[in-house]
């Protein structure tokens, strides 16, 4: 990974971030609301833990059809995401609640969800927030050889043939986090020194790994096998659970930064600026998807409003619908892109086209 920092633009002639920013606020003013969670995102998190706990407590309580296993596996997986999507998200971003103590409650949610909270928001807040689409510092475009997310990667044959093979891909995300990609992570973070907000001891950190690591195993492993289910069928219920989860998140993450329209800004070579400031980048790095259609938008907790959440971060996934107009419109006045595809279905296509793309040979492409 390129280690030297980029540096954004201050040139903003258009005025487009304050302007933006003045009428996003007018909005929550003159509307009364707070920029957190309300009870429409409190409603959405009793459902989310219901569609991803309940099912559990049936696998381990009653004896069933290994088919009706299998389907309960399958919703605890889109529960599972749904959690992470709607609750994890926002708490870890500080958004879900004005008091702390509920986000960072929320934000813990991650640790029955096989990830952890220090490594989440270093790589998600702190890097991809900030060096969105950025090769190198972006490390949602990194996926080693495998997978060739932008044209920076290195070519390989093989991946002539990613659009095919990627999707079978995405279903590992989650089940990587459980085993292998929270002590990469930490290692490296903490080797440099990377951290949201104060950075804790190495010691606590690497404690606190360790033990939600035991306690998380403890939930979905060796509880099930203890009530008495056998333990193959408890482990192809954990993989099938972690794959569909892996596969929901996969597949949203990459609709909103790795599509055609979208850029891979790369840092001059003299100054290490970024051609744009922060905020206009995020207008070139990011797309929509799916704004209108109310499943989408309830069920991904806003991440296909993924220009507004890229720009304001702070704001409750559940305002984006609201201030989406304002985004748009006010790009639109300042002569910048808002990228935006009306279906999920015209997404993915794009998506998996673009993958195409970039596994040609390079010269041909």
């Amino acid at each position: 990974m390129n280690t030297k920092t980029p540096i954004f633009s201050k040139t903003d002639n258009a005025k487009f971030f304050r302007t933006l920013n003045k009428r996003v606020n007018d909005y929550f003013k003159e509307k009364n609301l707070k920029r957190t969670g309300n009870w429409k995102l409190h409603l959405k998190t009793i459902i989310m833990f219901t569609l991803f706990l309940a099912p559990y407590f049936f696998l381990i309580s009653l004896q069933m059809p290994f088919w009706v296993y299998l389907l309960l596996s399958i919703t605890i997986g889109v529960g599972m995401a749904g959690v992470g999507m709607n609750v994890m998200h926002d708490g870890n971003h500080g958004s879900y609640s004005t008091k702390s103590w509920v986000n960072k409650f929320m934000g813990g949610s991650i640790y029955i969800l096989a990830g952890n909270v220090y490594n989440w928001q270093v790589q998600h807040n702190v890097l991809h927030h900030t060096y969105t689409n950025i090769p190198g510092h972006d490390e949602d475009l990194d996926a080693g050889r495998i997978i060739r997310f932008t044209k920076e990667a290195k070519w390989y044959k093989f991946h002539k043939f990613q659009h095919y093979y990627s999707v079978f891909l995405y279903g590992l995300l989650t089940f990587n986090w459980a085993l292998t990609t929270d002590f990469k992570q930490m290692s490296g973070y903490l080797k440099r020194n990377l951290s949201y907000g104060k950075l804790k001891s190495p010691k606590i950190l690497w404690t606190t790994l360790v033990i939600t690591k035991i306690i998380y195993f403890s939930i979905w492993i060796v509880i099930p096998m203890v009530m008495g289910i056998v333990w193959w069928k408890v482990l192809i219920g954990f993989f099938v659970m972690h794959y569909t989860a892996g596969l929901i998140l996969s597949i949203i993450f990459q609709l909103a930064h790795v599509v055609e329209e979208t850029t891979n800004p790369v840092p001059s070579a003299e100054t290490g600026e970024i051609e744009n400031t922060w905020a206009i980048h995020q207008l070139f790095t990011t797309t929509n998807f799916a704004p209108k259609n109310w499943i989408v938008n309830w069920y991904t907790g806003g991440l296909n409003h993924q220009i507004e959440h890229h720009i304001f971060p702070n704001i409750s996934h559940i305002h984006y619908g609201k201030i989406a107009e304002i985004v748009k419109q006010t790009a639109k006045e300042c002569n910048l892109p808002y990228y935006e595809y009306r279906t999920m279905r015209s997404a993915i296509i794009a998506h998996f086209k673009h993958l195409k793309e970039l596994g040609q040979q390079p010269q041909l492409a």
